[in-house]
């Protein structure tokens, strides 16, 4: 796992990130357009908005793996959470610790920030993730439904 550095996105890595993020939606099989990841790219770039992202680089330059996160109010506890929105790493990179290093600078950045957990909710059947996540974070009891907006 020493072979790849964990740090926050700067602004010379859209090529790459671009690349990985495309990755990450093909995976999903969302269609996303540029103009979509443009915004999202200028959220991260943006030090005002509250979209962060982390990526995994190795020895080489070459970026293997993104995190995209956000603090999110939790009222019930009356405090701030961290929420994951994305995580991903390249395919032929996969295995290698990339995945447990952004996940365990993410549980850093939460605590250096006072943030009192970090919550993510992936697909049922990614069953890889999973098996990484049972090791690294409790699974919750909470099923997640989406509503759309207007009438």
């Amino acid at each position: 796992m020493s072979d790849i550095l964990v740090r926050a996105a700067q602004p010379g890595d859209f090529a790459q990130w671009r690349a990985l993020y495309r990755g990450y939606a093909d995976f999903y099989g969302v269609e996303q357009t540029e103009e979509a990841a443009g915004t999202v790219w200028a959220w991260i770039d943006d030090p005002a908005h509250e979209v962060g992202a982390l990526v995994a680089e190795d020895t080489g330059g070459r970026l293997v793996g993104l995190a995209h996160y956000r603090p999110f109010a939790r009222p019930l506890s009356a405090t701030t959470g961290c929420f994951l929105d994305d995580l991903f790493v390249a395919p032929e990179h996969r295995g290698r610790g990339a995945a447990d290093l952004l996940l365990g600078a993410l549980r850093e950045l939460a605590a250096e920030r006072g943030w009192s957990v970090v919550r993510w909710i992936t697909a049922d059947d990614n069953h890889r993730a999973r098996s990484k996540y049972d090791q690294v974070a409790t699974r919750t009891m909470w099923v997640t439904y989406d509503m759309a907006p207007g009438r």
